[in-house]
């Protein structure tokens, strides 16, 4: 089904360009979103920050659910493994934040990038998924870039370092049981989602609680929403243009981090870590290519 474009000043644009504008948008916003992260946590406590921005998410999407109606909650398939799924999430955004008090947004982020390489790595084991020979290079060459980008140089946080490298697992095996739960809707996924993450703050929040200025209560509050806007946009994005013409802009993800780095907290990458990040970028798009020609239709003789 093709979808409509739009125009602007009286110039069309194709919805695979639109597609692109709105992940180009989509990849902003998480980072804007990160970035906010990492000054909230320099004053209030990851499990705070987890509270009161998911507190907002839930409310943000209680219209969806209230329009959904309540049954695919209540029967949900397969509770098990959602609930594996929740736990990955919760883990992931913890150490997320947890990560980013001690070290330079970019350097997170480029581990977080390298997710994908994990979920390759271990599809055929949990999935069953066959990995050809090009995703098996692809995987090797992605590792050596992680190790490069791990290498310790300048100011070294080994915790920090070891709570993100949780952290991308935490994150590659949360998108790995998603893979298996296909059959269950977007907003129920993310209900639970923020549903895990507002439990774990209202576990850790009271723990070296700081009562929120007036500001800081609207920027933690900021958060849940642009997360969310964040997350219509992906989803937006991959219904205007197909997934390999815009998932490859996931990774303008890291020149914003480093630019919102520099400009908010004079962090700037060590050269290791930007060879890292490039070798991790490489891997990602072979991946991402060879997965791409297995799902394609083989061509009609």
């Amino acid at each position: 089904m093709n979808l409509p474009g739009t125009t602007f000043r009286g110039i069309a644009i194709s919805p695979a360009r639109l597609g692109m504008m709105v992940m180009l948008l989509a990849m902003f916003l998480f980072v804007a979103n990160d970035a906010m992260g990492k000054w909230l946590v320099s004053t209030y406590s990851v499990g705070q920050v987890l509270l009161l921005r998911s507190a907002v998410a839930l409310l943000i999407l209680s219209p969806f659910l209230w329009r959904m109606g309540l049954a695919p909650i209540r029967h949900v398939q397969r509770p098990l493994l959602q609930f594996a799924r929740v736990v990955f999430s919760t883990a992931e955004v913890f150490c997320f934040y947890w990560a980013v008090y001690y070290l330079p947004l970019a350097d997170v982020m480029t581990y977080w990038l390298a997710a994908p390489i994990y979920v390759a790595a271990l599809s055929p084991f949990l999935l069953g998924e066959k990995v050809g020979a090009l995703r098996w290079a692809a995987i090797a060459l992605g590792f050596v870039g992680v190790l490069v980008a791990l290498t310790p140089s300048g100011e070294v946080h080994p915790f920090a370092i070891a709570v993100s490298v949780i952290g991308t697992l935490a994150f590659a095996l949360m998108m790995l049981t998603g893979r298996s739960l296909r059959g269950t809707p977007d907003t129920v996924l993310v209900f639970f989602q923020i549903l895990g993450a507002l439990a774990a703050g209202l576990v850790l929040a009271p723990v070296g609680w700081v009562t929120p200025t007036g500001a800081d209560l609207l920027l933690l509050g900021t958060l849940g929403v642009i997360a969310m806007l964040g997350h219509i946009c992906v989803n937006r994005a991959v219904k205007l243009a197909d997934a390999a013409t815009v998932a490859p802009f996931q990774y303008t993800l890291l020149p914003w981090a480093v630019l919102m780095g520099w400009m908010f907290f004079g962090d700037l990458p060590t050269a290791t870590m930007l060879a890292g990040a490039a070798i991790i970028v490489v891997s990602g798009l072979m991946i991402f290519t060879a997965e791409t020609r297995a799902k394609a239709p083989a061509p009609k003789g």
